[in-house]
């Protein structure tokens, strides 16, 4: 069933022993990078117990229709949203619960429909199979929610839960949970991923997929060049290289973009900073190659607690996304906590 998956050959294996033994854990924690493969996996084992792939293929997420639904609920307002929660399910016996709405949150209503729907019999067979995907975005309620499915799961149901950072979940979800960990991939099984599919820039992708392949493949060029460079001269700001009348123009770009999402800027952002202080640190490889200069520029004007402050600025960010916070506001914020300690 894992044939044609490509990297952390060793998950796969395990799964693979798991379904041919017949020893399946009623819940297992798939924990790794954004586009690593995670809900691939889960699909792929879903297909070998119940059949159905090309059904449950459908439920990807990062295929167009799914793309265009989800798009499509981030306008409905939120009363309507909880009275239709969001499931995926082209096969009967495998339901996806995916992120929804414009913070991408698991939410309390999806977590009380999957308690519901779990006592319902396969259709076909002897196992019905969950995919919680991104369970890191599950908000405290819901996250409670599925403790209570995780506690007394009926006999015939069988849990994926995936999440970038386990340590970002209850640790009575974790304790409920066998862990699979899946890692980075090199540049060499990237590159042999993504030849033959048809994708513009190889090298580039394989550079800034950072390891996952689903990155390398979904990655807008485009877009991402447009989001760096506001990052870039965030930074440059920031650090006192530029004044602060230089971040202007991006920040009034980046408040009247709606459909850009404050957390697309922090990913980029988050890089960069990887990138800073590989060249101050070793000079060493980077991921934005065409950027060295620049960052070399940087590199010359900040130091290792700069970078470091930096970092933890942006994580607190992050742990605000949920929150809903203004995009520029918060940037322009985070400029202004940076520049005094240069």
């Amino acid at each position: 069933m894992f044939d044609d998956f490509h990297g952390n050959e060793r998950v796969a294996a395990a799964l693979e022993k798991m379904a041919a033994q017949d020893r399946i854990p009623q819940t297992l924690l798939m924990v790794g990078p954004q586009g690593i493969g995670k809900a691939t996996l889960a699909r792929r084992f879903a297909a070998r117990l119940l059949g159905g792939a090309d059904k449950i293929e459908r439920d990807d997420l990062s295929l167009p229709h799914n793309i265009e639904l989800r798009g499509e609920r981030e306008k409905w307002p939120s009363e309507k949203r909880a009275e239709e929660p969001l499931l995926l399910a082209s096969q009967p016996d495998f339901v996806t619960f995916p992120p929804d709405g414009p913070l991408r949150q698991i939410s309390i209503q999806q977590m009380r429909l999957l308690k519901e729907r779990a006592q319902f019999l396969p259709l076909h067979g002897r196992w019905r199979i969950f995919l919680i995907d991104q369970i890191d975005r599950a908000n405290e309620q819901a996250a409670n929610s599925l403790l209570k499915t995780l506690e007394e799961p009926p006999d015939h149901l069988i849990l994926f839960l995936t999440a970038e950072n386990a340590y970002d979940l209850l640790p009575t979800i974790r304790s409920r949970a066998v862990p699979l960990y899946l890692a980075r991939l090199s540049d060499s099984e990237i590159r042999r991923f993504v030849a033959g599919r048809g994708v513009s820039d190889v090298e580039r992708r394989v550079s800034l997929a950072g390891g996952s392949p689903g990155l390398a493949l979904s990655i807008d060029l485009e877009e991402y060049d447009a989001r760096r460079e506001a990052m870039v001269a965030l930074l440059e700001v920031a650090s006192g290289v530029s004044p602060f009348s230089a971040w202007l123009t991006y920040s009034d770009k980046i408040s009247m973009s709606r459909q850009e999402k404050l957390e697309d800027y922090l990913k980029v952002l988050y890089g960069l900073l990887a990138d800073l202080l590989a060249v101050q640190q070793s000079g060493g490889g980077i991921r934005n190659v065409d950027l060295r200069a620049r960052l070399e520029g940087l590199a010359s004007r900040v130091n290792f607690d700069w970078i470091r402050a930096a970092t933890g600025k942006v994580d607190e960010l992050v742990r605000l996304l949920r929150r809903n916070i203004q995009k520029s506001i918060a940037l322009d914020a985070l400029i202004l906590d940076l520049r005094p300690v240069v």
